[in-house]
Order: structure tokens, then C-alpha cells, then sequence
């Protein structure tokens, strides 16, 4: 049974969903005005692992993402420039060139970590008319309002609008003086907006559209309302999303989304810490921030970055430093190792007496039982390493025969569906290499161990070694 942690109520609870084994599942997507860095991909990651835990339960999941190509201001609430025409303006493109890039950039970036592809990945502009819909609701509820600078909502008529943040409404209006600075028509500090108007600052802004209130572009949080509403109705069963974003742009959603509809916009809301790069927070305004490519130039396999995420909770922070991935592809690739040594032991026909039959069964319950509290993927990656170390021990004294062997791979391959690591893609053992171990063997059989030693070490520089067990040798990638 899935526990997860609910951000709502600040506790696990069991997952429940409203339509039987059906699941509507909304994960906030990037800013596309720069290339994704490693902390926001740590998000991505969780939401993946969330997504395929999921699946595995048995629930057939709708998995929605936005992508934000409009209306993120550069303070992350209602001053500053446009984020995607700051950038258009500094890389001298076009705004649509902008976000084509980085939308395929991002999708790059997935593919190399293994992330699913949401099936629903839905640009902000294109559902301007269901923002302008969903406004248009709140100006009937009396939720809305509009000065000659924009159009705001009225946190003061919603009732439980900190009700995710648990912020003081009073903290939330000090924090927001400065929007009062940039519109002193505001009620509130803490109102946010729905619509900007091509006035001010923003009257040269490229990307317009005609409005009830004038032509403008709308704000940043309307757009996923607009999004999860369309695809996934309301309420829907989970939303995520990074701990940034519970103070302000969840808090916003919730309340334009259930201040238009009267019912709630999500029943499970989880959210993935930070990844920290020095004990830092990181990020593309402090110009912190490394990328997948930048794991790429260093000789990092972007699934070892996978592996790293991996050992820690998603909602546990992690310090990133370059030692720490080290360490992490180090593991990786003995896993891989460990794996291989599985695949060719399996291929043995061996028939001598196993006791592994019950370790495997223990290492998928524990595994199991890791990922239903609240995905603790690094307890579910335990439970594989002690699994593997037990064999590799029964293998030792010839007591694992190659049916387990077999089976232990395939149940191993089966949790990976989870984890993502991509582990069934093994590396194949080349037919000049299979061929040069045959010769090594039957040297050794003519007792020319001189020789046998001499092709084995050439094996070794092609990048194989041979293990020598009681069944046979086998021959595993370095």
C-alpha cells in the first residue's frame, strides 16, 4: 500500500485516488529561458520516480506538465522583466526562437536522466483563452480586480489562502512591499496578479493578447490552473512541484483555482527539497547553476547524477559537489558490474544447491516496502546492494545456481522500472572477446598457463576481465 507525504496536512497518508486505479497527476514544468540546471532536474527526477511508483502499484497514471513560456517576471511574483524576453533581448532572438531552444534543451536533459516524457506537455500560450475564462470567474465571485496596471486577485476574500504555506498572512504582505512600490492601485500586498496590462514597463511586451481589461499576457500562476483544469478537471489527485514553490505559486493556485470552482484543485500535494551546491541553494539568479552538459564535459554519465539524486530523500537537501557525483558513478558502475557478473553467472547451466531463492524474495519485499513509504528510493537502493552482496557471497562458495541467478536479474530489472537507473542495457560482451576467452580456457585445459595469462591480460586492455568461478569463468565489462 502507497504512503505518501502530503504537504496539505503534513503527514503520509495512504494514497487513495478519487476514480479507482486511475490517476490525474500535475508536475510543474520549467521556465524556458535558460537551460535547466541540476537542482531543477532533481525535481523532475522525484516526479519521475513518483510517476513510475505509481505504475508499478498497478494505477494507470495522466501525468500533465506546463512549460512557462510567458509571464514569469524575474522576482518570481509581480515586478521585475519578463524572464523569456529579458533572455530574447540578451541572446538577440526572437521569443519564440527562446523557448523552442530551451523547450528542446529541456526535453535533452530529460532524456538523458531517463525521465518519462509527460504524455501532456502544454506550453502557457497555449491555453490563453482558459486563463482569460478562469479570471473572468473570479471577477464574478468578487475575487478579482482591476487597476490601470493590471489585474490582481484578492487574497483578503479567500478564505485559508496560507492554508498550504502556513505563512502568516502578515509575513507574506511584508515580503510583498515592493509590488505595492511597482502598483500603488494594489489592495493588498500580498494580492497577486492575474493579467498585466501593455502599460508601464510592459508596454512594449511581444507577447500579447486581447482581453476583457486590454491586451496584455497573463501572470505566472494562472497558467497552470488553466493547464490542470483542462486535462486533469478539478480536484485532481496529485500536484508537485519544488519546496519553492509552496509560499507563492502553489498558494496562488490554490486559491484562484478553488476561488473560481468552489472545490478543491488537488487532494495530495508533494514537494522535492532543494539541491544545494555548497551548502547553497542553487540557482540561475546567482549564477550558480551546473547542467547536464556540464556533467557531460567533465566525463559523468548523467544517470550517475540519476544515482546520486537516488541516495537521498526527495525530501531530504542535498549538497552537491563534484566528489559526491564521483562517488555516486563510482557505485553506479559497480552495480552495473555486479549486475554483469549476475547476467553471465546466470548463462552458466549450473545445478548445485541454492539458498538464494528467499534472499531474493526478502530484497523485493524490503524494496517494496521502501518505496511505498513516501518513496525512500535510497532504502529501495539498499535493499538491491545487500541483495547483490548476498549472492555474490553464495556465488563464492558455489551455492547459487544459475535459475536464481536468472531470477534474481529479472526481479532486479523489474524494481529498476522504479528506480530508472536503465540497467537492462548492460554492456554486450563483443564476439572477439567471447572468442579470445575460449581460447584462454582451453589453453588452461593444456595446462599453458604461461599463455593463458598473457591472453588474459590483452583481454584486460579491451576493456574486460575474466572471473574464474567453480562453474566457469565468466567474462565481465571493466
Amino acid at each position: 500500500m502507497l504512503h505518501i507525504f502530503n504537504t496539505l496536512s503534513r503527514k503520509k497518508e495512504i494514497f487513495k485516488p478519487l476514480h479507482g486505479k486511475q490517476v490525474g497527476l500535475y508536475t510543474c514544468g520549467p521556465t524556458v529561458y535558460n537551460y535547466a540546471h541540476i537542482g531543477n532536474l532533481r525535481t523532475y527526477v522525484f516526479e519521475d520516480v513518483l510517476q513510475r511508483a505509481l505504475e508499478y502499484n498497478g494505477y494507470k497514471v495522466k501525468r500533465v506538465m506546463n512549460t512557462t513560456d510567458v509571464g514569469h517576471l524575474t522576482s518570481d511574483a509581480d515586478t521585475g522583466e519578463d524572464k523569456i524576453e529579458k533572455e530574447a533581448k540578451k541572446e538577440k532572438k526572437s521569443v519564440w526562437d527562446v523557448t523552442k531552444f530551451y523547450t528542446e534543451e529541456f526535453l535533452k536533459d530529460i532524456k538523458d536522466l531517463n525521465i518519462k516524457v509527460p504524455k501532456l506537455l502544454v506550453p502557457a500560450t497555449k491555453t490563453i483563452p482558459e486563463q482569460i475564462k478562469i479570471v473572468k470567474t473570479l471577477f464574478k465571485k468578487g475575487l478579482a480586480y482591476e487597476t490601470s496596471k493590471a489585474v490582481y486577485f484578492d487574497v483578503s476574500k479567500f478564505r485559508n489562502y496560507t492554508e498550504l504555506s502556513r505563512q502568516p498572512l502578515s509575513e507574506k504582505i511584508t515580503a510583498a512591499r515592493e509590488e505595492v512600490v511597482a502598483d500603488p492601485e494594489k489592495r493588498h500586498p500580498a494580492d497577486f496578479a492575474l493579467w498585466f496590462k501593455l502599460v508601464g514597463d510592459f508596454k512594449n511586451h511581444i507577447m500579447r493578447w486581447p482581453s476583457p481589461w486590454s491586451d496584455g499576457f497573463p501572470g505566472w500562476h494562472i497558467e497552470c490552473s488553466a493547464i490542470s483544469t483542462k486535462f486533469l478537471g478539478q480536484p485532481f489527485d496529485i500536484h508537485t512541484g519544488g519546496v519553492d514553490h509552496i509560499n507563492v505559486h502553489h498558494t496562488n493556485e490554490i486559491a484562484q483555482s478553488e476561488g473560481a470552482f468552489n472545490k478543491p484543485l488537488a487532494k495530495y500535494w508533494m514537494h522535492g527539497e532543494f539541491l544545494l551546491i555548497d551548502q547553497n541553494r542553487m540557482g540561475k539568479s546567482v549564477g550558480n547553476f551546473i547542467t547536464i552538459n556540464d556533467l557531460k564535459k567533465e566525463g559523468f554519465d548523467p544517470l550517475a547524477f540519476r544515482y546520486l539524486i537516488l541516495t537521498s530523500h526527495y525530501r531530504s537537501r542535498l549538497n552537491f559537489s563534484w566528489d559526491s557525483l564521483k562517488s555516486a558513478a563510482n557505485a553506479y558502475v559497480g552495480l552495473k558490474h555486479n549486475l554483469s557478473l549476475l547476467q553471465g553467472y546466470s548463462k552458466l547451466k549450473t545445478k548445485n544447491a541454492s539458498e538464494s531463492k528467499q534472499l531474493i524474495a526478502t530484497a523485493v519485499r524490503k524494496f517494496k516496502n521502501a518505496i511505498n513509504d513516501d518513496l525512500n528510493t535510497p532504502e529501495a537502493l539498499g535493499s538491491i546492494h545487500e541483495l547483490l552482496n548476498q549472492l555474490a557471497g553464495l556465488q563464492k562458495e558455489n551455492k547459487l545456481n544459475s535459475q536464481n541467478a536468472g531470477l534474481a536479474l529479472k526481479e532486479i530489472l523489474k524494481l529498476d522500472s522504479i528506480l530508472g537507473l536503465n540497467l537492462k542495457n548492460l554492456p554486450k560482451i563483443p564476439a572477439k572477446i567471447r572468442q579470445m576467452a575460449k581460447k584462454r580456457e582451453l589453453l588452461r585445459a593444456n595446462k599453458q598457463f604461461t599463455q593463458a595469462d598473457a591472453l588474459r591480460k590483452e583481454i584486460e586492455t579491451l576493456g574486460f576481465s575474466i572471473e574464474d568461478t567453480p562453474a566457469g569463468p565468466l567474462v565481465i565489462p571493466n
